[in-house]
């Protein structure tokens, strides 16, 4: 009895941590701008991950994450922030925050099996405990995938309207700057994502960084096929002194027919992934529907044939 309320005090503890965690994470999300700003003034563009995490949260998450780095979990570390930032999650403690939910779920998991499976063997508790030991592992990972997924999704889609209004705006004669500026400005309230990213060029710029860097680091960033395309074609035009208007118009319709055939893609995939749900579910209701009725009618003429003999 008292090892079942210890268990369930455990666990209570662990979701509520698990839903603080969650919670944090995916709070009002600061702009990233602040963030590189710091990077820049502190000369520290780029830092391992391991100082990072040391300054990206306080007290229990600093330790945890140097209890982490020093167990060999550096290479993890950097992959995780890697991952968070190009899922648009780039707030100071977010790697902190997103380890030690992960641990918690983990433990959770782990935890949960070996109390459903206190009175059976040794092979039934091993066979549950790594069953749990590689979902607690995936789950959260699957989940930031998808994250990065859908963050790259919304910039995709945002960019032919974003590259066709920077177009026009660089052909009314403000220099690429403010252009990309005014940009990031109409487009806060319809594409926000994009439009912090081209703000926190914008200030890498202003700054004293390099475009071409700041254009490189944007690229890291997001991971984004097209906008590398986009910060190539702005670069090279910058260094060969070509009409950057022109190409971007002519890039923008080039967006424009690759976001067409990406939706003609998913209309053409939308019917195969519908036919299992098809078969497996509404099929069968459809012939119980349609059948059953009928099956009900002639075992009742049947019985009553029977009963009149």
């Amino acid at each position: 009895m008292m090892t079942g309320i210890v268990f369930f005090v455990f666990a209570f503890a662990t979701v509520a941590a698990l839903l603080w965690s969650g919670w944090r994470l995916f709070d009002q999300q600061e702009s990233p701008l602040e963030d590189r700003l710091e990077r820049l003034q502190a000369q520290a563009v780029v830092t391992p991950a391991r100082s990072r995490g040391r300054r990206s949260g306080g007290g229990f998450l600093n330790g945890l994450l140097a209890l982490i780095s020093a167990a060999g979990g550096e290479g993890w570390l950097r992959e995780t922030e890697r991952e968070l930032n190009q899922a648009g999650i780039r707030r100071r403690e977010a790697l902190a925050i997103y380890s030690v939910g992960q641990i918690l779920f983990f433990v959770l998991l782990v935890g949960a099996m070996l109390y459903l499976q206190r009175d059976n063997g040794i092979p039934q508790k091993t066979a549950g405990v790594a069953a749990m030991v590689i979902l607690g592992w995936l789950l959260p990972r699957q989940v930031l995938y998808r994250l990065v997924r859908r963050y790259r999704d919304r910039l995709q889609n945002a960019l032919p309207d974003t590259v066709d209004l920077l177009g026009i705006v660089l052909g009314t004669g403000l220099a690429l700057d403010q252009a990309m500026l005014r940009v990031s400005e109409e487009m806060q309230y319809i594409y926000p994502d994009l439009s912090a990213e081209f703000s926190t060029v914008v200030m890498q710029v202003k700054a004293g960084q390099e475009r071409s860097k700041a254009f490189q680091q944007l690229v890291r960033r997001t991971g984004v096929e097209d906008i590398k395309s986009l910060a190539a074609m702005i670069v090279q035009s910058e260094r060969f002194g070509t009409s950057l208007a022109q190409a971007l118009k002519v890039y923008a319709d080039a967006l424009r027919t690759r976001r067409r055939l990406r939706a003609e893609a998913a209309v053409g995939r939308a019917g195969i992934k519908m036919l299992f749900p098809i078969v497996l579910f509404i099929l069968p209701a459809l012939f119980v529907v349609t059948l059953v009725p009928g099956l009900l009618s002639v075992l009742r003429d049947l019985r009553g044939g029977i009963g009149a003999r």
